[in-house]
């Protein structure tokens, strides 16, 4: 599977394309680098869009995630319906997707595509929530300061 690495303001990032398709991001630098079109584009889009979300406009390429239950694709695919600088509540997507607030939070822990599926645009109803990213709930204030969202003011 090709990869290719990015450096962004929180930290390194490797994008991972199987057949045509976006299947994961990492925090951390690829062992393996390949310079693909899609990954290329992929990565161009990703700079524009840590330097101006909104204007980025929306991923242009397909996303799959490649493992994960019905449920989570689910709430997966949810997420990308969340527009740039919004929050809503685990809750909320509950009510949306079916479920309770705390499965909504297991399947956005386990989002293997995070930024590109905007897991961090899901709160807690008392404050931010969790974050899967390597600098945890810091990432998720910075990526939602980035776009300008209101961010509850309770941990």
């Amino acid at each position: 599977m090709p990869q290719l690495s990015l450096h962004s303001p929180i930290g390194p990032l490797t994008l991972t394309e199987e057949e045509g398709k976006i299947i994961s991001l990492d925090w951390g630098w690829g062992r393996d680098q390949t310079e693909t079109s899609m990954l290329c584009a992929a990565r161009d889009w990703l700079n524009t869009w840590f330097d101006e979300p909104k204007a980025a406009g929306p991923f242009p390429f397909p996303l799959e995630p490649m493992f994960g239950t019905d449920y989570q694709k689910r709430v997966w695919n949810a997420l990308c319906a969340i527009p740039v600088g919004t929050v809503t509540t685990y809750q909320a997507l509950a009510k949306e997707v079916g479920g309770s607030a705390r499965s909504v939070g297991q399947a956005v822990g386990r989002n293997p595509i995070p930024i590109l599926i905007p897991c961090h645009r899901v709160v807690s109803q008392n404050g931010l929530g969790g974050y899967s990213g390597d600098g945890g709930v810091d990432d998720k204030r910075w990526l939602l300061n980035l776009e300008g969202a209101s961010i509850p003011s309770r941990d």
